[in-house]
């Protein structure tokens, strides 16, 4: 079992996009029993596929282990990919996690989700805060976007700085290119800054996720969008498997 978190320092950067897209890719491409846990008070990933509205139980009682977090665990349309879905409780999860002054919660959390799934993909809150600090303990792969422009380009370096500082083994960053528009000159110039980072497109198919309720492969499966999550899909596992 790997867990990929999707984070950022920045909202904004279609960090909830990639990871929608990467667990049904997780889940269709590679055939994994692939679980998405919504970290995001937003709750936009869940929205997305398919959770109306809070459940009978907040998502807050999975962390605080008030219920085992697979009771949580709902179906998706998407075959195989399941999702622990977020809610408002979710706002404070800051807190919590300092109340609770457990470091390791999350990854504890996590190993007990590994039973029922292959991959974890998690959409994380953005900020660098005591939840990032528990989502790098219990990741396997960082997944970073970074819209093309010096502002984000800035965070993600912020991120990497604080990653490198940590002591311990440092989990391995993954950069990925999000929302790109080649016909900006200044998209075009951070590409050719860096030739090696994945690049998703700033594409219309990918922007119907939220009218459609669905994985852009589900919908537009031979897409610019849908091509470019597979790809990146595979370079994370290659990433994962050394």
């Amino acid at each position: 079992m790997a867990t990929v978190a999707v984070y950022s320092l920045k909202g904004g950067v279609g960090k909830t996009t990639l990871a929608v897209n990467l667990a049904a890719a997780a889940a269709t491409l590679s055939a994994r029993r692939t679980l998405l846990w919504d970290l995001d008070a937003q709750a936009a990933a869940s929205f997305v596929l398919g959770a109306d509205g809070p459940g009978r139980t907040a998502a807050q009682a999975a962390i605080t282990k008030a219920v085992d977090p697979a009771t949580l665990v709902r179906k998706t349309a998407v075959e195989r990919l399941a999702l622990l879905p977020a809610d408002a409780s979710l706002r404070d999860l800051d807190r919590l996690f300092h109340d609770l002054d457990k470091k390791k919660r999350l990854a504890k959390l996590v190993d007990d989700l590994a039973r029922d799934h292959d991959r974890i993909v998690v959409d994380c809150p953005p900020g660098l805060t005591d939840t990032s600090d528990q989502i790098l303990r219990a990741a396997d792969l960082v997944v970073v976007p970074v819209i093309p422009s010096p502002l984000a380009r800035r965070a993600y370096d912020t991120v990497r700085a604080h990653v490198t500082a940590k002591k311990g083994p440092n989990v391995p960053l993954l950069p990925v290119f999000s929302m790109v528009d080649r016909r900006r000159a200044l998209h075009r110039a951070a590409l050719e800054e860096h030739p090696d980072w994945p690049v998703i497109p700033m594409a219309s198919t990918i922007e119907a996720m939220t009218e459609r309720r669905a994985p852009v492969a589900a919908y537009a499966p031979r897409s610019a969008g849908a091509q470019a999550i597979a790809a990146l899909w595979r370079t994370v596992e290659k990433t994962l498997a050394g």
